[in-house]
């Protein structure tokens, strides 16, 4: 393979699968049953605090 094919490909294919990814790792949050643990990361700074 040269330099034209792997530019193809990436033109191509990697944009594709870039892209996959991208939405893939945006929507992961908000997937079902993930609030809790989204709660719980959100809240774990505060869990060693005394002044509650």
């Amino acid at each position: 393979m040269n330099y034209n094919d792997f530019r193809h490909f990436a033109d191509s294919w990697g944009l594709l699968m870039m892209g996959i990814l991208f939405l893939v790792l945006i929507l992961w949050p908000f997937r079902k049953g993930a609030s809790q643990r989204n709660e719980d990361a959100a809240n774990i700074i505060f869990r060693d605090d005394d002044h509650v």
